[in-house]
């Protein structure tokens, strides 16, 4: 099937414009987008958490998918790239662009508060994990992507992806589907620990 930008969400043709100017090149791919969309859906009411706005492409498909009365908070550490996601979706009630270190955030959030969280850097997804896990409440879900390997990628990146899909497999309160689509995506629920 083939992707037509014409029924992509508000903003995104106009940030894709703006970001590929840049010489930015890591851009989202449209397939994960849709499905965040999708899954953001499944949220009414719901809090939304986005580590790594980027450009905000992703937070396009982010917003297109929630309903009126869900948020969502982005956060990024290049001042650049969220200036171009402030101006194409800024004007939406129901986001808040920030610039700063996802860590900060992390630490900042109350646990068990957070419906669903795209990680799309290092901070929730390689770093600061277990805190990341810690906002999301129960039937809460965690998406990351970029998790197929790549041959560019050096043995060092190559490690901690795996330490990572072993560290997720691990936990008990987690439901989890590993999809080779895409850039390689996984999607975690969590549930009510056995041991609880």
């Amino acid at each position: 099937m083939k992707n037509n930008i014409d029924m992509f969400p508000t903003g995104f043709k106009e940030i894709l414009a703006e970001t590929e100017q840049t010489g930015f090149n890591q851009l989202s791919d449209p397939l994960p987008g849709s499905l965040l969309s999708t899954l953001a859906a499944t949220k009414p009411n719901g809090h939304f958490l986005e580590l790594g706005t980027g450009s905000g492409l992703s937070t396009a498909w982010l917003l297109h998918g929630m309903d009126a009365s869900s948020s969502l908070t982005s956060i990024d550490h290049d001042n650049e790239l969220v200036s171009i996601a402030k101006r194409h979706l800024g004007h939406d009630p129901r986001v808040q662009l920030m610039v700063g270190a996802g860590e900060e955030l992390i630490l900042k959030t109350k646990p068990d508060s957070i419906d669903f969280i795209f990680a799309d850097t290092w901070p929730g997804k390689y770093n600061h994990l277990e805190e990341t896990l810690s906002l999301l409440k129960v039937g809460g879900m965690y998406l990351i992507d970029d998790m197929q390997a790549q041959d560019s990628w050096s043995d060092e990146h190559r490690d901690k992806a795996n330490q990572l899909i072993q560290y997720l497999e691990t936990r008990d309160d987690l439901l989890l589907t590993k999809l080779s689509w895409s850039t390689g995506i996984i999607i975690c629920t969590k549930i009510l620990s056995p041991a609880t």
